[in-house]
């Protein structure tokens, strides 16, 4: 079976107040569970499109709607399924490898993903027979 937590929504720091304005923190090893190699965002969307659909080997991330909303569809090889509503800058997903997933977007959303490994195309699984043959617990 895996090493790696189901997927789970983080809670970021949220300070300031609304005449100022809000800033969300965190330090490595706070409340991301592994060290960020990779840094990434997606913008400008179109609605309709559903994005991901795929799974990893390795690689963990971290999710956050710095703007928007996005809709995260997580699966796992058992056939849990659920659904995530990322709409707060200051609330992450983490997703780990064994978890199946897509996104779609409003088309304001701006997506920030933190990644515990380098962009490697061998680490991706892009077929769902695939992922399901892999990660299903033996």
């Amino acid at each position: 079976m895996s090493e790696y937590p189901n997927p789970y929504l983080i809670k970021f720091p949220k300070l300031g107040e609304p005449g100022i304005g809000y800033i969300s923190v965190t330090e490595q090893s706070q409340l991301v569970p592994f060290e960020v190699r990779r840094i990434f965002w997606t913008y400008y969307t179109p609605e309709s499109i559903v994005r991901g659909r795929h799974a990893h080997h390795r690689t963990e991330q971290v999710l956050v709607a710095g703007a928007g909303r996005i809709t995260v569809t997580t699966e796992l090889a058992d056939g849990t399924i659920e659904l995530f509503r990322l709409e707060d800058p200051h609330v992450g997903l983490y997703v780990p490898p064994h978890a199946w997933h897509t996104m779609q977007y409003s088309h304001s959303a701006v997506q920030l993903v933190l990644a515990s490994a380098v962009y490697e195309e061998s680490d991706y699984i892009r077929e769902h027979d695939e992922f399901k043959r892999i990660w299903t617990p033996k």
